[in-house]
């Protein structure tokens, strides 16, 4: 049996942050992982990187993670594939009063946010038909990223600092003294003084493992993929009256998801095939948006699975004695995880805690004070 300071379940791109942060920290650490490196939703993330969060602490995880992405080769020797874009937030009327006082904020916090009035929108992007839309912002840092490359790299940069990685479903976590024992459907048995539980959609029944009761839902997300139409081009952006975000993918595609709730579903039983009616919709609510697209052409796409808290909002913290849980993330979670790594790192190891990171400890379920973040029913922008 071997033994570790650290267990992190999952080698999701939240599951190989924390191993990177501490792996770096001389910290004994082993990831279990059921499938492959970003194997799971990660894999299939639309991978938007921004950092414009009406939570002031996770604006500033994001920026910090953009920073990472950015300068990812230095952390890790490897390419996250991050592309500069910007990205444009269009927002209706109720949505104002909070854009007026959010951007402000996050230019303080050196976060680059452009204030635009509809005019100014269609003067520098003219496909647009801006009715319904009231105010948007323009992040200017914001882009894209490869996921897999980005889990790869810090999970093999991981390894290189002495992690170690096993496969295998982890079917019991027992405590064995002031430790726990993982066991794996590979026979594989391992303790860890302690355990971080980042296994995304399945995250709530391996908390169960330990007795802690998670109000995680699974959610099935699409991405609907096209190719752009004669030379009408316009920029990454979030349409919240229409219901979507869409941004490039390298120069001949485009990809569209939604922001608004989905129907739950089995993570192990789930259609990964986008259907011709779903793209179809999707692909309408663009072209009401920026009718010169309506002649882009369906390429497919792919859906996924979101990890769903009761307030789209991310659930971390201590659910058993040395045992944590970074889930619930909601369709937001990979723009965070680079630098939020470090701050969960910090939690299972006794370090310094931003005490930021409390106010999405589970317990604010139990204790009905959910988090009050997103604009109206798109609570995928946070």
């Amino acid at each position: 049996m071997t033994a570790f300071d650290v267990a992190v379940i999952g080698a999701g791109v939240h599951g190989a942050s924390v191993a990177f942060h501490l792996a770096g920290r001389g910290v004994r650490t082993v990831v279990i992982e059921r499938f492959t490196a970003a194997g799971g939703p990660t894999g299939r993330s639309s991978a938007i990187v921004r950092a414009y969060y009406t939570n002031a602490f996770l604006a500033s995880v994001a920026h910090d993670s953009i920073g990472m992405f950015r300068d990812f080769e230095q952390h890790t020797g490897r390419s996250s594939g991050f592309r500069e874009t910007g990205l444009l937030v269009l927002h209706p009327p109720e949505d104002e009063a909070t854009v007026r006082e959010v951007v402000p904020r996050l230019n303080e916090q050196g976060i680059p946010t452009d204030l635009l009035e509809p005019q100014q929108v269609v003067a520098e992007w003219p496909a647009f038909d801006l009715d319904g839309i009231a105010v948007a912002a323009f992040e200017r840092d914001a882009g894209y990223a490869d996921p897999v490359l980005t889990t790869q790299g810090m999970l093999e940069r991981a390894h290189e600092l002495g992690a170690e990685t096993l496969y295998g479903r982890v079917t019991a976590i027992e405590p064995e003294g002031k430790a726990w024992t993982l066991t794996t459907s590979e026979g594989d048995t391992v303790t860890a003084e302690r355990v971080l539980i980042a296994a995304g959609p399945w995250s709530q029944g391996l908390a169960a493992m330990v007795g802690a009761e998670l109000p995680l839902t699974v959610e099935r997300h699409i991405v609907a993929t096209f190719a752009w139409s004669d030379d009408v081009r316009v920029p990454a952006h979030g349409d919240l009256p229409n219901g979507y975000y869409f941004r490039p993918e390298g120069d001949e595609l485009f990809l569209v998801g939604p922001l608004h709730p989905e129907p739950t579903v089995d993570p192990d039983d789930f259609d990964e095939r986008v259907g011709p009616d779903e793209a179809s919709q999707l692909g309408a609510r663009v072209v009401k948006r920026a009718p010169p697209l309506l002649h882009a052409t369906s390429r497919g796409g792919w859906a996924s699975l979101y990890d769903v808290s009761p307030d789209w909002q991310p659930v971390i913290g201590e659910i058993a004695p040395r045992v944590f849980v970074d889930a619930g993330s909601s369709g937001h979670g990979f723009k965070l995880a680079p630098a939020l790594g470090a701050h969960i790192a910090d939690l299972i190891t006794d370090a310094p805690v931003d005490p930021g990171l409390e106010q999405f400890h589970p317990r604010r379920f139990e204790q009905e004070t959910k988090l009050d973040a997103g604009f109206g029913d798109a609570r995928i922008l946070g």
